[in-house]
C-alpha cells in the first residue's frame, strides 16, 4: 500500500469537515515525505498503521488551528515572549535539563498531550484535567506495553514538557520523521530547505496555546533547531539558547541504539553501520551550522552548559545559567526544580545498554567529525 497526499488530505477534510490547510507552504513537505516512505522506509503492516495515523493527525491539527485562528483571529495579537530554548546533540542531558527549566513556574512549557493536539486552546481552569491528558496517557502506556524498552531510553507523560517537533511537523519540516523511519531523500531536501515559514507556523501555535493558558514566556527543547538558528531567530528575534555540551563519542551510540529501536515498530529493515553513518554525518552538519550561527550572531545569547555539571549538582547549574541569562530563579521556582531533581535520578527506569561499535562506528572517528566542536567547547563528560 502506498501513500497518496491527496487521499491523506481528503480523509483528514472528511474527518474535521474543514477545508483550508492555510499557505500551501506545507504541501511540498508532505509530497517529499510521502515520497521517501513510498520509496526508501520499507514499512511493515504496523509502520504503515503508524504512519498513517502521524501524518493524518499533523493535516488535522494543521485544518483545526487555521480555522481556530478565522474564528478568532485576536489570538495572532499575542505576543510568544523569549523564548529559552535548549540545544545540543540528543543524549547529552537536554531532556532532564528541559524538565528542570520547566519545573519553573515562570515558564510556559509545551506539554506531551497538547503537542499532539492543540486544538481548542487549552484553559488555564481546565490545563490539569482536560480530557486530552488522559488520551495522550492511554498512548503512553500502550507504547509501554508494546515496546517496553523505550521506557529505559526515553522517558515521558501526558503533561510532561516535551520537544516542539510535532508542531515543525505540522509543516511537514521535521527531523523527527527520520527517527522513526529511514527517509534519507527527505533528510538531503530538509537539509537545504527553508525553515522560516515552518517557524512562523510553529510561533501560530504557542499564540494559540497561551492565549487562555498563560504564562508567555516560553521554554522550548528539540535538539533538531541547531539545523536552521537563523531560521529561528527570524521569528523568535529574542530568543535565548541554554545549550548542553558532553562527549559526542559518548551519545552517538545511544542516539543510534534508539533510533534503531524505534524503527524497528516500523520496519523490519536493519542495516546498522548504515544508520551510524548517517547519524554521525547528520548532527556533525548540526552542530557545525549552529557553531557558525553563534559566530555569526556572538555569544552573548547563549549559556553553555556541561553534561557533568548537570549530572553533579543540576539545580545549581540551572541557578548559574539563570544568572548568565539575567533570568531571576525564585525560592519558590528553586524548590520546584529540586522536588523534580530529587525525583527523578539518572536510570531510574533502568539502563539502556548500547555499544558504539555495533553502528560501525570508533571514538576516534566520532571525535573526528567532531573536532572543531570538542576544540571550542568543554564537551569532554
Amino acid at each position: 500500500m502506498s501513500f497518496s497526499a491527496d487521499e491523506l488530505e481528503e480523509g483528514a477534510r472528511n474527518a474535521t469537515g474543514l477545508e483550508d490547510f492555510g499557505t500551501s507552504y506545507y504541501r511540498q513537505g508532505l509530497e517529499r515525505t510521502i515520497d521517501s516512505l513510498n520509496s526508501e522506509a520499507q514499512l511493515n503492516d504496523m509502520g504503515r498503521v503508524i504512519q498513517h495515523a502521524t501524518i493524518s493527525n499533523a493535516l488535522i491539527q494543521r485544518l483545526k488551528i487555521v480555522d481556530t485562528y478565522k474564528q478568532h483571529p485576536e489570538i495572532g495579537d499575542e505576543v510568544v515572549e523569549g523564548p529559552v530554548v535548549i540545544l545540543g546533540l540528543p543524549r547529552t542531558g537536554t531532556t532532564a535539563l528541559g524538565q528542570l527549566v520547566a519545573n519553573d513556574p515562570q515558564f510556559r512549557s509545551l506539554r506531551t498531550w497538547e503537542s499532539q493536539a492543540p486544538t481548542p486552546p487549552p484553559e488555564a481552569a481546565t490545563q490539569h484535567t482536560d480530557p486530552r491528558i488522559a488520551q495522550a496517557a492511554e498512548g503512553i502506556t500502550m507504547i509501554d506495553q508494546m515496546f517496553p524498552e523505550f521506557k529505559s531510553m526515553m522517558s515521558t507523560g501526558p503533561e510532561v514538557a516535551t520537544e516542539c517537533q510535532d508542531l515543525m511537523g505540522m509543516s511537514f519540516r521535521t527531523y523527527h520523521f527520520d527517527g522513526v523511519v529511514r527517509v534519507p531523500s527527505y533528510i538531503d531536501w530538509l537539509l537545504e530547505t527553508d525553515m522560516r515559514e515552518t517557524y512562523e507556523f510553529h510561533q501560530q501555535v504557542l499564540k494559540l496555546l497561551q492565549w487562555h493558558c498563560k504564562p508567555s514566556l516560553w521554554h522550548l527543547r528539540t535538539p533538531v533547531h541547531m539545523f536552521a538558528l537563523d531560521a529561528f531567530v527570524e521569528v523568535y528575534p529574542n530568543a535565548k539558547f541554554l545549550w548542553s555540551h558532553r562527549d559526542p563519542a559518548k551519545v552517538l551510540g545511544s542516539v543510534c541504539s534508539l533510533i534503531s529501536y524505534i524503527r524497528s515498530w516500523s520496519s523490519d529493515r536493519k542495516d546498522p553501520h548504515e544508520l551510524g553513518a548517517e547519524q554521525l554525518a547528520w548532527w556533525a552538519k548540526g552542530i557545525g551550522r549552529a557553531m557558525e550561527f553563534r559566530k555569526k550572531f556572538g555569544d552573548d545569547r547563549f549559556v553553555d552548559v556541561s553534561f557533568a555539571d548537570l549530572q553533579t549538582d543540576s539545580v545549581k547549574t540551572v541557578a548559574d545559567s539563570y544568572e548568565q541569562l539575567g533570568l531571576t530563579f525564585t525560592d519558590a521556582a528553586r524548590a520546584k526544580v529540586q522536588a523534580w531533581a530529587d525525583g527523578h535520578k539518572p536510570g531510574q527506569h533502568g539502563t539502556h545498554s548500547y555499544e558504539l561499535a555495533d553502528y560501525g562506528l570508533t571514538e576516534g572517528q566520532v571525535r573526528e567529525a567532531f573536532s572543531d566542536y570538542l576544540a571550542t567547547y568543554d564537551a569532554s563528560a
